[in-house]
């Protein structure tokens, strides 16, 4: 009984202080790492906690590199060699 209002209480206390989270890449990522981890020995809760880590990585990178090509190209109809 204990067990249970104890995981209760931590449920709701963290329903209460959510955040809105930055997942972007989380989610295929762990998706696609789960699937990966099923077929690899039923390891599916470390693929996808795997893929999620490995996604947002790459959705990160992703983000800094579009980001440095807009501000090199901020405006296209700019001639260089004026």
């Amino acid at each position: 009984m204990k067990a249970i209002l104890g995981a209760l209480a931590l449920s709701s206390a963290i329903a209460f202080t959510a955040v809105p989270a930055d997942a972007k890449g989380c989610i295929k990522g762990a998706i696609v790492g789960a699937v990966a981890g099923h077929y690899a020995h039923h390891h599916a809760l470390i693929g996808a906690a795997a893929g999620c880590v490995l996604g947002r990585h790459l959705a990160k990178k992703h983000v800094q590199q579009h980001g440095q090509d807009t501000i090199q190209s901020a405006d296209p109809n700019k001639d260089p060699n004026d």
